[in-house]
């Protein structure tokens, strides 16, 4: 693992998302999210596989910045240029095609692209039940949950300590929601 690697990542996924801001009420800056994803899977996840964290610190980049696929593969080469790729939404499609989408094709995701997907759930999870989009309400949040799990189970069986930490989180949201299953 050259961490130098994913100091670039971040670095670079640091300036493609400056002036972007969480939903949340506090606007916490977006890159904390690819951050936190990233240290979910090296310290909850026990991934240390270059290429994964160096996706993780990526993976909304092409979505949600201007930044294209070459632009990556330029930067970062093509093995993590295919796994962003892969987690990747159409922003072209509808919102909800897109959720389908994404429960669709987990099953059928690469080993990498599955544990990336939880570990970034499991922030997502932890940040709907914390710290909220301000316009979110307690029915959205208990729908968030459920989309998530669906999508998570198509990832499972991979990396047992991210299966674990994702069904912790869920159980936290709940109970601090007050959601039943």
């Amino acid at each position: 693992m050259n961490p130098a690697h994913l100091l670039k990542a971040i670095a670079f996924a640091a300036e493609k998302h400056s002036g972007q801001r969480r939903k949340d009420v506090e606007a916490s800056p977006y890159i904390n999210h690819p951050i936190a994803v990233a240290a979910v899977l090296a310290t909850e996840g026990e991934v240390f596989d270059e290429v994964i964290l160096v996706a993780a610190a990526l993976h909304d980049t092409v979505e949600d910045t201007k930044t294209t696929f070459e632009e990556l593969e330029e930067h970062f080469g093509l093995e993590v240029t295919d796994l962003v790729r892969e987690l990747t939404d159409d922003k072209s499609l509808e919102k909800m095609e897109r959720k389908r989408l994404q429960i669709e094709h987990a099953a059928q995701s690469s080993v990498r692209a599955k544990q990336l997907k939880i570990a970034d759930k499991i922030c997502n999870i932890r940040d709907v039940t914390v710290s909220p989009p301000a316009d979110w309400s307690l029915e959205r949040r208990g729908e968030y949950l459920r989309w998530s799990e669906k999508v998570v189970d198509g990832c499972r069986n991979i990396n047992t300590k991210l299966d674990q930490a994702f069904d912790q989180a869920i159980q936290r949201a709940r109970e601090t929601l007050s959601l039943n299953p």
